[in-house]
């Protein structure tokens, strides 16, 4: 099975952050895969700007060796990798002073392609770039600007930051990047749900018994160290890339694939939020930061050992139990869990169903488990069905628990795409359907706030766990004090 390669429209990418981290583990390397599978128009170009004082020829030196360190040896060409440097320029800008915008808007010139500002800078350089762009007269009507998250650390500040971006540009052409949901199992989410007529009907409280959703890393800080300790788990991962997994979960149908039809449903989701305020924080999350431990490849240091400070109270693991408040989901409890250095790199999605009402079989059988349907979003991507069957062979009957397996890479002859390919092409595309409307971005805030006050309330530590496990062991108790365990990933 091959996949179908729809060419987009000649666009200018312009990529503020050209040298930073993002730009050359990400952003450079997808754009080139999405040459490769012939995915441009021309024109097509790709302009660099960064404070960096760098000139066009050394900027595509540094995109050939993200290119040789990021992609797949069987994926590089050496005609399509000069083809590609072909496309690139640079122009060294300063968001602050504004120096070199005068450059940038005679780089890009008199051209009518799309224009995508991706802005792979942090959040404090956001206004500044939209100002300098609207001043130059770059923001035309097929103009697009990306954000990368944090969209603020609260809901005061991400209204401040959009309210920044949304004087220079109207809310259709902005993009706020989440990477997590252009991810293939994600879209497969929608489609398990909304194109099969196996799933939907049992998709509520009457069958489900809960829900799990895991992100779960092996890496600590990896040079984050100052962002990091300022944002903490619950606003890296939490407000963000868990918060719309389950939107997608607990989502009605939309009338159709439309962005807005989609995002108005993860929309009543968010707004259906339980609050969590500081009485029943104690009880429904749980705070944890790692110690030294141990990994594969050796001893690992505690996390205030690695961040150099010696002492912080900033939580690198949360476990919430999160309940959705409509018809839908009354009484099914969402059991949230993310943090570093864990014990396996995994996120996944657990959708446990109800147990059988009676059964049948009598105790020599063997214990009846419970159906699960398993989403794995990474590392190895792909769906698996929990049922149970009778074990082959003579001898009575003998119940087994097994899965029906679908690996994406095992199913499909096809590599799957990174998920900034997607995305950026989405952008190219102006479909905002797999990105965050600015009601989505401050509803999530608006649940999330009243947990991190309750915490700074409380201003208990984050309980600590040792690297290389599963978290504090107060998040098993947050979820077996429920008579349930959490999913053993395998």
């Amino acid at each position: 099975m091959t996949s179908q390669i729809i060419p987009v429209e000649p666009f200018d990418l312009i990529m503020f952050g050209a040298t930073g981290d993002l730009a050359e583990r990400k952003l450079l390397p997808s754009l080139y895969r999405r040459q490769t599978a012939g995915q441009y128009s021309e024109p097509t170009r790709i302009i660099g700007a960064s404070r960096s004082r760098m000139t066009t020829d050394e900027f595509r030196e540094t995109a050939r060796r993200s290119i040789n360190e990021y992609v797949r040896k069987e994926e590089i060409d050496g005609d399509d990798v000069e083809r590609f440097l072909a496309r690139l320029h640079y122009v060294p800008v300063d968001a602050k002073s504004g120096e070199g915008f005068t450059e940038l808007k005679e780089a890009i010139g008199d051209s009518h392609a799309i224009r995508v500002f991706y802005l792979a800078v942090g959040p404090e350089l956001f206004g500044a770039i939209a100002d300098q762009v609207q001043a130059q007269g770059l923001v035309c009507r097929n103009a697009r600007i990306v954000v990368e998250k944090p969209i603020g650390r609260d809901l005061a500040s991400a209204r401040a930051l959009n309210d920044l971006i949304g004087k220079d540009f109207s809310e259709q052409q902005v993009f706020r990047i989440d990477h997590y949901l252009g991810k293939e199992t994600v879209q497969n989410l929608m489609a398990l749900r909304f194109a099969n007529a196996l799933y939907e009907p049992l998709w509520n409280s009457a069958h489900i018994d809960h829900v799990q959703i895991t992100v779960a890393e092996t890496v600590g800080l990896e040079g984050r160290a100052g962002y990091y300790d300022k944002a903490g788990a619950l606003r890296d991962m939490v407000q963000n890339h868990m918060l719309q997994l389950l939107c997608l979960v607990a989502m009605e149908p939309p009338a159709w694939m439309d962005a807005d039809a989609v995002r108005d449903e993860k929309l009543k989701v968010l707004r259906s939020l339980k609050p969590i305020d500081a009485h029943d924080a104690p009880k429904l999350t749980v705070r944890g930061q790692y110690r030294a431990g141990a990994s594969a490849n050796g001893p690992v240091k505690s996390y205030a050992e690695e961040l150099g400070t010696g002492d912080s109270r900033t939580e690198t693991f949360v476990a919430i139990k999160a309940e959705i408040t409509n018809w839908r989901w009354a009484g099914v409890p969402f059991y949230l869990r993310t943090g570093k250095r864990l014990a396996q790199r995994v996120s996944e999605i657990v959708i446990a169903f109800k147990e059988i009402p009676h059964n049948i079989f009598g105790g020599s059988a063997g214990r009846v488990v419970a159906n699960q349907l398993v989403i794995r979003l990474q590392p190895d991507e792909g769906v698996k069905q929990w049922i149970m069957i009778k074990d082959p062979g003579p001898g009575g009957m003998r119940l087994r628990h097994v899965p029906l397996d679908m690996s994406f890479a095992q199913s499909f002859a096809v590599r799957n795409p990174d998920a900034y390919e997607r995305l950026i092409m989405d952008v190219v595309r102006g479909n905002q359907t797999l990105f965050m409307r600015r009601d989505e971005v401050e509803a999530a805030w608006r649940w999330i706030d009243p947990i991190l006050a309750a915490w700074e309330e409380s201003r208990q530590d984050a309980q600590g766990y040792t690297a290389g496990t599963w978290g504090p062991s107060a998040s098993i108790a947050l979820i077996e004090r429920d008579g349930r365990t959490w999913h053993e990933s395998g």
